[in-house]
C-alpha cells in the first residue's frame, strides 16, 4: 500500500476516533482503513493502537508514529502547495546561454525590462558563441543562431540574425565608397579570423543575385567587437552582424557601405526542453523572448 496514504489513514483513524467515522472522511470502507492500519503495522513490527470494542488507545509507538505522521503530512503538503505557488507566480533562478554579439547588444537591454516585470525572478546569464548543451550543462533556455539539428529540443524562430557592411566616414573620404561588392578588392577589408573562408564575402542583392567577392586585409580578430573597434578608427571596411554595428551607425560613427548587399540571413532560434509542466518562470520568459525577439516582432 502507498505509505503516505496509510500514514494519512493512521492520522484521521487517531483524530476522529474511530475506523468507521475515519473510512467516512477518506470515503473508503472501514475494512479499507483497518488495511491501511495493519500494513503500517506489519511493516513496523510494532502495534500502533490498542483496540477494544468501544475505543481505541494509541500504543508508545502510535504516539510516537502519529506525531511524526503528522510532521511528514505537512511537509508533504507543504512542498505541494510551494510547487503549485510556483508553477503560478514567476519566481527563482533561471539560466540562459546566447551568443555574444546579440547576448550583449541585445538581449541583456531587453532582459532588464523583464526583471523589472517580474521582481520575484532572477537570470543567469552565459554569453558564450559555442553550441551548449542545455541540459548537460544546467540551462533553461538558449538562443542559438545557424541550422538546428537536435529533436530534443523546442525551437521557436526568432528575428533573422542579419550581417552587413560598414567603414567610417573619414576611412570612406580616403578611399571612396564602394558602389558594387566587386569594389572590395580594392580595400583594406576586416574580418574573422575563424571565419572558413575568410578571403572571400558571398553576398546577395536584393534582387537575389549573388557575388563571391575576394578580399584581403592588414587586420584580422576572433572577436567582433575588436573588428567594430578597428572600424571606429579607420582601419577598413567591417562585415559584422547588425546588432552589433546600429548604435554606431545611428551615431554616425560608422556608415553602411553597399547597403544593398549583404551576406545570407542566418536563421536564429530560442530553444529548450520539452516539459509538460513548465515554471511559471520559463513560460514568461519564453514569452517574453518571443514578444521582442520572435520572427513576427517588429525588428528594431
Amino acid at each position: 500500500m502507498d505509505t503516505l496514504a496509510s500514514m494519512a489513514m493512521f492520522v484521521r483513524v487517531v483524530e476522529s476516533g474511530s475506523f468507521s467515522a475515519a473510512a467516512e472522511v477518506a470515503r473508503v470502507s472501514p475494512t479499507m482503513a483497518g488495511k491501511h492500519i495493519r500494513a503500517i503495522e506489519e511493516r513496523l513490527g510494532a502495534r500502533l493502537l490498542h483496540r477494544t470494542t468501544r475505543r481505541q488507545q494509541l500504543t508508545e509507538v502510535g504516539q510516537l508514529y502519529y506525531e511524526r505522521c503528522k510532521q511528514v503530512l505537512a511537509d508533504v503538503e507543504l512542498a505541494e502547495a510551494s510547487a503549485s505557488e510556483l508553477q503560478a507566480t514567476p519566481r527563482g533562478r533561471l539560466r540562459l546561454t546566447a551568443p555574444m554579439s546579440f547576448g550583449s547588444r541585445r538581449l541583456t537591454p531587453a532582459l532588464t525590462e523583464y526583471l523589472q516585470r517580474y521582481p520575484d525572478v532572477s537570470v543567469d546569464l552565459v554569453l558564450d558563441n559555442r553550441v551548449i548543451d542545455l541540459v548537460g550543462e544546467g540551462f533553461e533556455l538558449a538562443i542559438r543562431i545557424g541550422a538546428i539539428d537536435d529533436p530534443q529540443l523546442v525551437a521557436r524562430p526568432l528575428l533573422p540574425y542579419r550581417m552587413l557592411l560598414a567603414a567610417s566616414p573619414a576611412y570612406l573620404a580616403r578611399h571612396g565608397t564602394p558602389t558594387h561588392p566587386g569594389e572590395l578588392s580594392a580595400h583594406a577589408c576586416l574580418g574573422l579570423s575563424n571565419w572558413r573562408r575568410r578571403d572571400q564575402w558571398r553576398l546577395l542583392g536584393v534582387r537575389g543575385e549573388e557575388c563571391d567577392v575576394p578580399v584581403h586585409g592588414r587586420l584580422a580578430a576572433d572577436h567582433g567587437d575588436a573588428l567594430r573597434i578597428a572600424a571606429l578608427h579607420d582601419a577598413g571596411i567591417v562585415l559584422q552582424p547588425e546588432v552589433l554595428l546600429t548604435d554606431d551607425l545611428r551615431a554616425g560613427r560608422l556608415v553602411h557601405v553597399l547597403p544593398g548587399w549583404g551576406p545570407p540571413a542566418t536563421p536564429m532560434h530560442l530553444l529548450y526542453a520539452q516539459d509538460r509542466r513548465p515554471t511559471a518562470k520559463l513560460r514568461s520568459m519564453i514569452a517574453f523572448l518571443l514578444e521582442r525577439f520572435g520572427a513576427d516582432a517588429a525588428e528594431t
